[in-house]
């Protein structure tokens, strides 16, 4: 692998409010694909507005982070719903961003669910389907931000619509591929994270909670700008790839 994207999730607070090291400003200068919160489960208009306007700014990439309508539980609590529904949802949360940005003269780049959405969609094919066949009528070209080997990773690819495979820097895996989520994440070593990213990027494998290598493949670095510590990760995981030769930049 000789070039990369480096994404994390922007825009995340509410009116006054912020949420993890409040540093979006200066974590966004390492990376180059930004996911932003479109109001349902963090972010408002203003808040939307200022990360595009900054984004621009710095030259990094903007994509639609819609969530669960779940403000309180910040959209990581499951929503059980029709998949018509959660797809209104979706596509409402995208048209908001996507006119924001399109006043500034900036096109999305991507679309990646949030939290417990972006589960659901990974394992539900009733839903991610739908989905996908309405970004195909919409916006065809939009990258869809996504797990490897997921259901709709899967369903994206034989519909067309072209993905960017994940992986977390700042969570762990177990053998099955599956990523291990906690709800209270605890602060990680940057020189660890840093040395994982780059050892996934050279060798194509990650170190499980089992102790076992595995093999995995993707596009995308993504590190959450809520985990505990999230700047110094970015920093030491961005000095790392750069240290190593390795390009950072958007996907398209």
């Amino acid at each position: 692998m000789h070039t990369v994207d480096f994404n994390s999730d922007m825009g995340e607070g509410f009116g006054p409010w912020t949420i993890g090291d409040g540093v979006d400003t200066e974590l966004m200068a390492f990376i180059s694909s930004a996911n932003i919160a479109t109001g349902f489960h963090a972010g408002d208009p203003s808040t939307m507005r200022r990360t595009i306007e900054q984004a621009k700014r710095l030259g990094v990439a903007i994509g639609a982070h819609p969530g669960f309508r779940d403000l309180v539980g910040f959209g990581r609590r499951h929503i059980n719903a029709p998949a018509q529904e959660l797809v209104d949802d979706i596509l409402y949360q995208l048209g908001a961003l996507r006119e924001l940005a399109r006043v500034q003269g900036v096109a999305l780049q991507h679309i990646k669910p949030h939290g417990a959405l972006y589960m659901h969609l990974a394992r539900d094919e009733e839903a991610a389907r739908l989905l996908v066949e309405n970004l195909q009528r919409l916006e065809p070209e939009l990258l869809l931000f996504c797990m490897p080997g997921s259901v709709i990773c899967r369903i994206a690819q034989a519909l067309g619509q072209p993905v960017v495979r994940e992986f977390y820097a700042d969570r762990e895996y177990d053998l099955s591929g599956s990523i291990v989520f906690t709800r209270n994440v605890r602060a990680y070593d940057p020189a660890h994270v840093a040395e994982r990213a780059l050892r996934a990027c050279q060798e194509g494998v990650v170190r499980t909670v089992e102790g076992e290598d595995l093999a995995i493949e993707f596009d995308s670095i993504c590190l959450h700008s809520d985990t505990p510590g999230a700047l110094v990760l970015a920093q030491a995981v961005r000095g790392a790839l750069d240290g190593a030769g390795l390009k950072v930049r958007a996907p398209r």
